[in-house]
């Protein structure tokens, strides 16, 4: 932000260009009226900056800087020459990264990439994308105006433009140019309330589910298994000796991948239910390589299932419609309710700590988390009951 300044009478413009203070003196005595006037032509200047067409000589044309800009500008031209066109960039860029991601990583990027980067800057050079493309461009996700086009939500639109950050970092460190996403935060998203099953409604879905889904769901209710992690379930993994499902592998688009992360590596105790359920499961595919299998003996497909199984359950029964995957949630629910250790349950959903549990289920489990004080009230009412106890006995 410049300022108008006051030297020997005359009126100073003061204000930073190309990263360096320039204080310009103006033929304007130090007046209430020329200070106005000087102040508007201070307010151009700042426009024009943040349009990038500011010339130095078309107001200091008399100015000593005005050469040494056009020295620096050269520069900065002259190593532009160089930089790549956005669309010409990108495959050098994913090809250097692509050994470090995984495979369904590697999908999500070409997808984004193929979809909505590539369309909106694959023919600028990448020196020219200002922060206004970036900004206009993130906006059209949110509230785009084409009726054949709908909004993103905030989550997704961070997914997209987090990998045009990676992309501008990347280019602006090896071809010298200023990133224009530096100092852009993404978008908050909104929190996520998580909808779990009562344990009436998890035996009622299971009770009237299609028969040949029928073990599915029992595990998936009582373990609290990932999409990915159950229908990628293989018999090598599953231990009846020590009554344990071990975690090693997820499907993930077709093709079994390592897990989420380092922690969703785990072993989940089987319950009488899921420990019967894999029983009878094993009549049925234990010859094949996955658990559950469509009728061809492959691993399922997750959105078959949700639209011919799943939703038309939920219909059935007139209960609300809610994601396959607040099965996990209704697992997580159900174990704290129940009372046990949270540090036990943290382990059996895979997560390295239990700050996510009190975090996301207090509001299902006042009596375990005492966070809705029914602990305070108790130890003031055992208080007050021993108080009026001690004053009947002395009467």
């Amino acid at each position: 932000m410049g300022s108008v300044t006051s030297r020997n009478g005359r009126l100073i413009i003061d204000f930073r260009y190309q990263g360096i203070r320039c204080r310009e003196r103006t033929k304007y005595v130090d007046t209430v009226a020329n200070k106005a006037i000087v102040e508007a032509i201070l307010k151009k200047i700042e426009a024009e900056l943040i349009l990038g067409t500011f010339e130095y000589a078309k107001y200091f044309p008399m100015s000593k800087r005005v050469k040494k800009f056009e020295e620096i500008n050269a520069q900065k031209k002259s190593q532009r020459v160089n930089v790549p066109l956005f669309c010409n960039f990108v495959p050098v860029w994913f090809n250097e990264n692509k050994s470090k991601w995984r495979i369904s990583h590697q999908t999500s990027v070409t997808n984004n990439l193929q979809n909505h980067l590539i369309k909106e800057f694959g023919g600028k050079v990448m020196s020219e994308i200002t922060k206004s493309d970036y900004l206009n461009f993130r906006t059209m996700l949110a509230q785009p105006d084409d009726e054949d086009l709908y909004a993103y939500s905030e989550a997704t639109i961070n997914k997209i433009t987090n990998v045009m950050r990676m992309i501008m970092t990347e280019a602006s460190d090896r071809f010298g140019f200023k990133n224009p996403m530096v100092a852009i935060k993404n978008l908050k998203v909104r929190k996520f309330h998580i909808e779990p099953f009562s344990l009436n409604e998890v035996m009622l879905f299971i009770k009237n589910v299609r028969h040949d889904y029928r073990n599915y769901y029992t595990v998936r209710f009582f373990t609290g298994m990932r999409t990915g992690e159950i229908d990628g379930l293989q018999w090598k993994y599953v231990d009846f000796d020590n009554r344990l499902i071990m975690i090693r592998e997820t499907l993930v688009t077709g093709r079994i991948e390592y897990t989420k992360t380092d922690s969703s590596q785990r072993e989940i105790l089987m319950t009488d239910m899921v420990y019967k359920a894999l029983k009878e499961q094993h009549k049925k595919t234990g010859h094949l390589q996955f658990v559950f299998t469509n009728s061809v003996g492959h691993a399922l497909d997750y959105n078959k299932v949700s639209k011919r199984v799943w939703a038309p359950t939920l219909n059935k029964l007139k209960l609300k419609y809610r994601r396959p995957y607040e099965t996990r949630h209704t697992a997580a629910t159900l174990w704290l309710a129940s009372g046990e250790n949270p540090e036990f349950v943290a382990r059996q959903l895979g997560h390295s700590t239990t700050e996510m549990l009190f975090r996301v289920y207090s509001r299902y489990i006042p009596n375990l988390t005492r966070r809705d004080g029914s602990a305070f009230e108790k130890l003031i009412a055992n208080h007050i009951n021993a108080s009026s106890s001690e004053e009947q006995s002395d009467d």
